[in-house]
């Protein structure tokens, strides 16, 4: 298959992941960004980021547009508002993404491209702050083979891990699937600190006992230690992730499954969330266990 030839990629959203990831594509690419809010996205625009006013303005620039949002509600405003991106009129496109949403609306935005002989990928990620700014996201593709194989080296920019799923909405639910995993770590993590601390035990020693053993994992490793230094900053908003949670046991019950223990991590979520804290990491659950400083 002839490959595509790429010169600019489009991003619509320009925030905690959006920036690194727009930063690691500047050093190959043309990039064009939107994002509601210009001034979060002034730095990019100093470091060689070409600025569109709307979404629309962004497909009609780009080879290939990316997209990172909040919520559904957005992605949905984004592709079909009256400044969206189907609103472009430009004659072939590749869209992708990268927001986690719901397989419903994934398979939507894949019917509207193919009916404008366009072509798109659902492609949440995975990796965190952390993972952005490193270039080594996992994403998980609902879509086409071949039209993965055309935006692959554009993904491939800030990522490690590139695996296609399936069709349309598969990335959006293998994402489910590791959100659901990340519930379990991140409840796990909480309450094993709570009983070490409880238990007069040094927390920096047991974080590193426990995480070279098989009760290792992503959380323990990468948020433990900023519970210590107590840094709550977003490497995920807790907003956020209670949002995938939502949409997890959505899916879930359309499927006719239980899912106790993450319904129970929703819970603890929106509490957190409901506290005032929907702006801190995922790891500011602790929060709702001991007193530590808010700021």
């Amino acid at each position: 298959m002839k490959k595509m030839k790429i010169n600019t990629v489009g991003f619509v959203g320009t925030g905690v992941m959006g920036k690194s990831m727009i930063r690691h594509l500047l050093k190959k690419y043309n990039v064009v960004v939107y994002n509601r809010t210009k001034e979060r996205a002034l730095d990019l625009l100093e470091e060689g980021a070409i600025w569109a006013d709307t979404p629309t303005e962004v497909a009609n620039q780009s080879d290939v547009v990316l997209t990172i949002v909040g919520y559904p509600k957005d992605v949905e405003e984004v592709y079909f508002g009256e400044q969206g991106i189907f609103k472009s009129t430009k004659e072939h496109l590749v869209v992708v993404d990268l927001t986690t949403s719901t397989p419903t609306l994934a398979k939507r935005i894949a019917e509207e491209a193919t009916s404008r002989s366009w072509e798109a990928l659902d492609a949440p990620v995975s990796g965190g702050d952390l993972g952005a700014k490193n270039g080594t996201l996992s994403i998980m593709v609902g879509g086409t083979e071949e039209t993965l194989e055309k935006v692959y080296p554009v993904l491939d920019c800030f990522s490690k891990t590139i695996t296609l799923q399936g069709t349309a909405g598969a990335g959006q639910h293998t994402k489910m699937a590791n959100q659901i995993m990340i519930a379990g770590t991140m409840t796990g993590l909480t309450e094993m600190l709570v009983y070490a601390k409880a238990a007069g035990l040094d927390l920096d020693k047991v974080l590193q006992t426990v995480g070279a053993g098989s009760a290792a994992n992503w959380s323990l490793s990468n948020y433990g230690p900023r519970i210590l230094k107590e840094d709550y900053s977003p490497g995920f908003f807790a907003k956020h992730f209670l949002k995938d949670l939502g949409i997890a046991l959505d899916e879930a019950e359309r499927m006719r499954l239980f899912l106790p223990a993450t319904l129970q991590a929703k819970k603890l979520y929106e509490t957190l969330c409901d506290d005032g804290f929907a702006d801190d990491g995922t790891q500011a659950l602790i929060k709702l266990y001991w007193n530590l400083p808010t700021e």
